[in-house]
């Protein structure tokens, strides 16, 4: 393949890939170069300035986001015999594996170079020499955007057949294009904390107790411990609570006779809360205030009979 129709080829490549909507650094992307080195000959071969160049292009594919296999072809110009100036053509074909160094996208990204390739080059004496060449280089690429890049690098060759050691250096363009989009890197999402226990806001509890007596009397009615018995419950069951026992009386009688029966009635009721069912005699006290609170008309038998009674009252924060 002659050099011009090499170079046509690959910059052809390289115009018609540039127009594609979708192009991108990766894994299944592909890159095509066009490249000039400046070949460095050994002293035997009888090579006038034992210099010259290699023009050709390559294309490779990235196996992964770093690896890559490109496939390159170039030809020798520039290089003359020393006894009769004659021109040398020749012919360079190599397979080399690339590891580039950082991650796709525009920027510098080093890599390291291996592989193989195959030489043909003119002799003073006629006939072409042809050797096996085992390669390993470095150098550097830029990527200006994503696609569009220049590299810099150098090649050592040895010459499985002549035994021999070269070496050349050059650059390059290219472009880069069809490999997938690297994912974004999604930053993990801030764990949502756990919102605070609301406490709901105690609720108070009440049980009352409503006692009643006969006339001058202070002795509890049998009727009347099951009311006395829940009070004795609750506080049972909330042990935090204490209550007082509020005795009265209708107004029939003197103030005095009043106060001292309201007292006793009171009395009456607590000794059945301690004694019967057990409620701490610290936490129940009594009191008697006589005929100073009616709750009912002492003027009638129906308001007096309401008014002869023992009164107490229970409170506890209970939380839901």
């Amino acid at each position: 393949m002659k050099l011009k129709n090499t170079l046509g080829v690959v910059i052809g490549s390289m115009l018609a890939t540039s127009s594609l909507g979708v192009l991108a650094q990766g894994q299944g992307a592909v890159e095509g170069e066009i490249f000039a080195n400046r070949y460095f000959a050994d002293s035997t071969r009888g090579y006038d300035n034992d210099e010259g160049n290699l023009f050709g292009g390559s294309i490779g594919y990235f196996l992964t986001d770093d690896v890559e296999l490109a496939l390159s072809y170039g030809e020798y110009h520039d290089i003359r015999t020393q006894a009769t100036n004659k021109n040398i053509k020749g012919e360079n074909g190599a397979l080399t594996a690339l590891y580039h160094f950082g991650q796709p996208g525009p920027g510098l990204r080093p890599y390291v170079s291996a592989g193989v390739g195959h030489q043909t080059i003119g002799q003073e004496s006629g006939g072409r020499d042809h050797t096996t060449q085992g390669i390993l280089g470095a150098g550097l690429k830029y990527y200006f955007t994503e696609h569009f890049y220049a590299r810099g690098g150098v090649d050592g060759l040895y010459n499985f057949d002549r035994g021999d050691s070269e070496w050349m250096a050059g650059v390059g363009v290219g472009v880069n294009f069809g490999g997938a989009k690297p994912a974004p890197v999604v930053a993990a999402p801030e764990p949502i904390p756990e919102p605070e226990p609301v406490e709901e806001p105690p609720q108070t509890v009440r049980v009352e107790l409503d006692v009643k007596f006969d006339f001058d009397k202070s002795v509890v009615k049998e009727e009347s411990y099951g009311d006395i018995k829940n009070l004795a419950d609750f506080m049972n069951q909330y042990p935090q609570t204490t209550t007082v026992v509020e005795g009265h009386t209708d107004s029939v009688g003197t103030d005095a006779y009043n106060q001292a029966l309201s007292e006793r009635r009171a009395n009456a009721v607590r000794d059945v809360l301690v004694n019967q069912y057990g409620v701490g005699a610290e936490r129940v006290d009594s009191v008697g205030y006589g005929e100073s609170r009616p709750v009912a008309d002492n003027a009638t038998a129906e308001g007096r009979a309401i008014n002869r009674r023992v009164e107490a009252e229970v409170e506890a924060q209970v939380q839901q």
